[in-house]
């Protein structure tokens, strides 16, 4: 992975802390201030000498060695130095566009990962991870060296060849690591250290090219490394892409961060003060200033405008204990005055990418609000690496890394990178999947809400009913028709919040679908997807059937009409639905029949009929779109005439009204008094005064249709009752 030189901004190349060492537990601060800064032009010259003497760790990987023996004071540094050995000679010759010669890139990518506290495979496939892309090594020889782990991390983050996908390369490398960090999160690891040193050393470029992989980073590798919790990287990337997409921003940031630091530091007496409100109640803690970083800085000036000194930076106090944090927290509340819309607690509920942290903020004497963070030391080092702070998230108790069924555990994966893995496979068009990767991953906060069976579905934050019907249904969902929100009834458009339950009503018809409507209301790739899918050949969806729906409970049946939902309504047994007749006879020998639901035929209309899948004649209104459409996509009708007799019909009335109070009651009651059931009815949010009424009906005999819309017609506020028909279906 090409890595090139010289910041953008001025900022050396040699490698810099990724966390402000007073954020630190004091032993990691010790050692921190104990080591040299790493000069890669030194390294590089260490480089080319070679391997050390036997037995005894390479020079050019010292720092690497030191920093990873700083977390895992135990762990076999010969793997690391047989990797540096074998990199070096593949690479020895290469150079980057800097000068320096190319094994300082994959060397400053493992200090990188180092200094999170990655494990020795991490590192050791860190070391190797552009040898099979860049030199003339092969997996093979990866793998028969190193083993299967590291051989599997090397091909995850080893890129597709432009000579055989073209421009597809790039959104097909994302979609063959993402796949691969499915099945191990440490691979996105080395790619987001791969990156973050990339756009460290970004500035011999050329202009557009920095705006390219900037943008790109911004779209998809921030969003990543947020989702992964790896902090440490993600800011430092922010304040990189930054500089580059918005240079004017960034300079005014910085003025005003250098500005703030020529005054001295307003958070230095309030650290002080909490110290001794803290050593007063007997509790043991760290309390350090965090500078923010220039993104969070312009973040928080365009928030709140005008900037006092306290909004620079905030405070961090870390623990020993879990319990500590709480009692941290009810010192600060009871001695300072807490401003109380900043508490969160997300300890007992952490976020989805592992970060767990109690924030709060007090006001001073002044006004000034200083904003807290509470954690504890173990908190503190997976909020700044994330996965990365959890070694190998694989290994068994006995040291094996496959669970007792044989499978590969993975305790780590989060439910949005299942998500994402799900919906990709239904994007094999690589434009599509880059678009629809992009737009998930610009969701960067995620609810979660609890299902009626006591399961819960993560989404993200403003997803509707919609997304959790695709979630937890599938494609089943196509027959999705309303939803219960915390015990109440709701439109499939209703917005979930966090911790909101929902129950997903899901009709037995085989006619329903998804309309287009649905596409405004979906905001997960996954629910759209689905959705334009069968939108765009709606017969395909009904081949299987209608899905199981859940029995409805009264309430529910009710409003849905699967059982007596009005009074005077034709009676049907308790708990179950009056089945559907189809009473249309299609001109194919042994063909069976089913009416369209998008225009609902019902005697004497005029109708056609269209052969789907699994020979089902669909019939529709000679007049519905879906005929137009049908015959432009050269399908040949089937001619459908009516059955003599009476049976059960199904028909879609809409009707437009003007708002007024009681109209729902009066409009269900003219239904109600016709003979007709209500099977479901959606009303829509008021516009211009202007109400819109759906309903689908049961009726026992067509012949009473023309007089039920003359009744609806006669409710007091109602302008116009018509046929429904949705044009996009079929």
């Amino acid at each position: 992975m090409s890595a090139e030189a010289t910041n953008p901004n001025g900022v050396s190349p040699e490698f810099r802390p990724l966390t402000q060492p007073a954020a630190l537990p004091r032993a990691a601060q010790g050692r921190r201030r104990g080591r040299p800064r790493i000069d890669l032009r030194r390294l590089g010259r260490a480089a080319l000498l070679g391997p050390a003497a036997r037995g005894r760790t390479p020079d050019a990987i010292a720092h690497v060695a030191e920093a990873h023996r700083a977390h895992h004071p135990d762990a076999d540094l010969s793997i690391l130095s047989r990797a540096y050995v074998l990199a070096e000679s593949s690479h020895r010759g290469q150079m980057r566009k800097s000068g320096e010669p190319y094994i300082t890139h994959p060397l400053a990518v493992t200090l990188i990962l180092a200094e999170l506290g990655a494990e020795t495979t991490t590192l050791t496939a860190s070391l190797l991870h552009d040898t099979v892309e860049d030199t003339e090594v092969t997996l093979d020889q990866v793998r028969e060296q190193f083993g299967n782990e590291v051989c599997f991390l090397v091909d995850g983050v080893t890129k597709l060849e432009k000579v055989d996908y073209g421009a597809a390369a790039e959104p097909e490398t994302f979609r063959k690591m993402l796949v691969a960090t499915g099945n191990d999160v440490r691979v996105m690891s080395i790619k987001l250290a791969d990156r973050l040193h990339n756009m460290r050393t970004l500035g011999v470029m050329r202009p557009e090219k920095q705006a390219r992989i900037a943008k790109v980073t911004h779209d998809v590798l921030i969003p990543l490394a947020e989702r992964l919790g790896v902090q440490a990287l993600k800011t430092e990337l922010e304040d990189l892409v930054f500089a580059i997409l918005e240079p004017d921003n960034y300079a005014r940031t910085r003025a005003l961060i250098d500005g703030n630091a020529a005054g001295g530091d307003p958070l230095a007496p309030i650290a002080e003060n909490v110290r001794g409100v803290l050593k007063e109640a007997g509790i043991s803690a760290e309390v350090v200033v965090r500078p923010r970083h220039s993104v969070s800085v312009h973040r928080v000036s365009r928030k709140r405008g005008e900037l006092r000194g306290t909004d620079f930076g905030r405070l961090l106090v870390l623990v020993g204990e879990d319990a500590d944090c709480y009692a941290v927290l009810g010192e600060l509340h009871t001695c300072f005055t807490p401003v109380i819309s900043e508490f969160k607690d997300f300890i007992a509920s952490p976020k989805f990418n592992l970060y767990q942290s109690l924030h709060t903020a007090v006001a001073g004497a002044d006004g000034a609000v200083a904003e807290i963070l509470i954690r504890t030391h173990q908190m503190h080092k997976v909020a700044e690496a994330g996965v990365v702070a959890l070694g190998n998230p694989y290994a068994q108790p006995d040291g094996s890394d496959t669970a007792a069924d044989g499978e590969r555990a993975d305790p780590t994966r989060p439910g949005w990178l299942s998500r994402l893995l799900e919906w990709q496979e239904s994007t094999p068009d690589p434009d599509a999947f880059w678009t629809s990767l992009r737009a998930d991953l610009a969701q960067d906060r995620e609810i979660t809400v609890f299902r009626s069976d006591g399961g819960t579905l993560g989404l993200p934050a403003g997803a509707s009913c919609v997304d959790a019907a695709y979630a937890q249904y599938g494609e089943a969902a196509h027959a999705c028709i309303g939803a219960r929100v915390n015990g109440r009834l709701a439109t499939l458009s209703t917005v979930l919040r966090d911790g909101d339950s929902v129950q997903l009503l899901l009709a037995h018809d085989a006619a329903s679908g998804p309309s287009p409507d649905w596409l405004e209301h979906a905001r997960t790739p996954a629910a759209r997807i689905a959705i334009a899918g069968w939108l765009a050949d709606p017969d395909s969806a009904h081949d299987a059937g209608p899905p199981k729906a859940p029995e409805p409970d009264a309430e529910t049946a009710r409003a849905t009409g699967s059982a007596p939902a009005l009074p005077g309504a034709p009676a049907a047994p308790e708990g179950a639905s009056r089945p559907v007749v189809e009473n249309a006879v299609a001109d194919l020998p042994d063909a069976s029949v089913r009416l369209a639901g998008c225009c609902t035929p019902v005697p004497p209309d005029q109708v056609l009929g269209f052969v789907v899948r699994g020979g089902v004649v669909t019939v529709h209104r000679e007049g519905c779109a879906a005929v137009a459409r049908m015959r432009a996509l050269g399908r040949e009708p089937v001619g459908v005439r009516w059955q003599q007799g009476t049976a059960d019909l199904r028909v879609t009335l809409v009707a437009e009204s003007f708002g007024r109070p009681h109209l729902l009651a009066d409009l269900t009651e003219a239904i109600a008094t016709a003979g007709a059931e209500v099977v479901s009815a959606t009303v829509e949010p008021p516009s211009e005064q202007r109400v819109r009424h759906t309903y689908t009906l049961q009726l026992t005999d067509a012949a009473v249709l023309p007089a039920l819309m003359r009744a609806m017609r006669e409710v007091a506020g109602v302008y116009d009752v018509s046929r429904a028909q949705h044009p996009a279906t079929a």
